[in-house]
């Protein structure tokens, strides 16, 4: 049983889609934009986006900024560190579109997660805090309506 050269390619393509998020999972705290992913599998960016989009339901730049917002809200949860100093820590270089980011995909600010974090995960071990807390893919947070009594 042979498969198509359609077939084939496809393959091909997604083996290199999962080496771009490989790389962005291992060096998700060093500068990377599209246009070096896509030079690292030899792709153009346009077309590693739409590639990737279709085989992980987001950007490349999505799913960057998700993973380091996941690894953030870890370095929040244990409370030693500010904000800015996990922005930085995270890779990202502006503190402002990484608030907006985090308040995205978390529903919070990264500082009112920072105060509450430690309180909501009290007594749950750091791998099981993990996934309770991992930020929602693909869709915004809900927004949260104000309590008025």
């Amino acid at each position: 049983m042979s498969s198509s050269p359609g077939e084939a390619q496809h393959l091909r393509d997604l083996a290199r889609l999962r080496r771009v998020r490989d790389r962005i999972d291992r060096e998700y705290t060093q500068p990377l934009n599209v246009e070096a992913l896509a030079r690292g599998v030899h792709m153009s960016a346009g077309h590693l986006s739409r590639e990737f989009r279709l085989a992980y339901g987001e950007s490349p730049y999505a799913y960057l900024m998700t993973r380091r917002i996941e690894r953030a809200m870890a370095l929040l949860r244990r409370g030693d560190l500010s904000v800015t100093e996990v922005c930085f820590a995270v890779g990202c270089s502006s503190l402002g579109t990484f608030s907006t980011r985090f308040t995205e995909l978390v529903g919070v600010p990264p500082s009112t997660y920072r105060r509450d974090a430690a309180h909501a995960t009290a007594g749950i071990p750091p791998c099981v805090a993990k996934q309770v807390t991992r930020p929602i893919r693909n869709r915004e947070a809900p927004a949260v309506e104000p309590h008025v009594a």
